[in-house]
């Protein structure tokens, strides 16, 4: 694994990141990450019982989980645990479960509710999302920032949960949800964008992040917008 270790901050937290050029993907620091996502005052306690929940239950998220050395905020470097961003805390796979519970089909099912979400937090579709960050076959999850992580991860988790309380008959019910799902995270970016005279969907990708592009490294400020 050929790695570059990186700082990012969103709101004034720092998330520990290291970059797999071999594999191509970002691991992040879970712990890091919980403290943001739950503002939990211990996220170290916090992802201890989650683990022992996960190994509990036979999840297979657990074993996707591997430990880097990464510079922590006090400066030091630590053996952390870290997964990328399509394993994280398994939203996105309780959101399919719950598409597959209600006996939606993998495919264009899945595909059109995802470009429905994406749509209404972001205001583009996913196609169009990757066109925007200059992307391929890349994973859009992994050229995402900081910011669009976060509200992209609560715009499926709303959708998920919307969906749980809802208990949707159709295929036009679960459309309507994807769109309340969204448009939840969409409040949020346009807080987020008052708050910082700043747009929180841009062209940066993970290039971009590491300066692969032009050699030169994005700053800490410019990873997180």
């Amino acid at each position: 694994m050929v790695q570059q270790n990186a700082i990012k901050v969103f709101e004034e937290k720092k998330i520990c990141t290291v970059w797999d050029s071999d594999q191509e993907e970002w691991y992040f620091s879970i712990i890091n990450v919980i403290a943001i996502l739950t503002e939990n005052d211990n996220p170290r306690r916090f992802w201890s019982d989650l683990k022992h929940k996960l190994t509990k239950e036979g999840s297979q998220l657990y074993d996707k989980i591997v430990q880097l050395k990464l510079p922590t905020e006090d400066g030091k470097i630590r053996l952390t645990d870290v997964t990328v961003t399509q394993n994280f805390i398994e939203i996105r796979q309780d959101l399919t479960d719950e598409w597959k519970r209600h006996g939606l089909q993998e495919g264009e099912h899945f595909a059109t509710l995802t470009d429905i979400i994406y749509q209404s937090w972001a205001g583009k579709t996913a196609k169009e999302y990757k066109q925007f960050k200059g992307l391929k076959k890349e994973n859009l999850r992994d050229n995402m920032t900081n910011k669009e992580l976060v509200l992209n991860m609560l715009a499926e988790l709303s959708t998920k949960e919307i969906s749980e309380a809802q208990n949707p008959a159709t295929f036009d019910d679960h459309m309507d949800i994807a769109r309340r799902g969204g448009n939840v995270a969409k409040e949020a970016r346009l807080r987020l964008e008052q708050e910082t005279g700043k747009p929180v969907v841009t062209p940066l990708n993970a290039k971009h992040i590491l300066g692969l592009d032009n050699g030169k490294p994005l700053s800490e400020t410019e990873k997180t917008e």
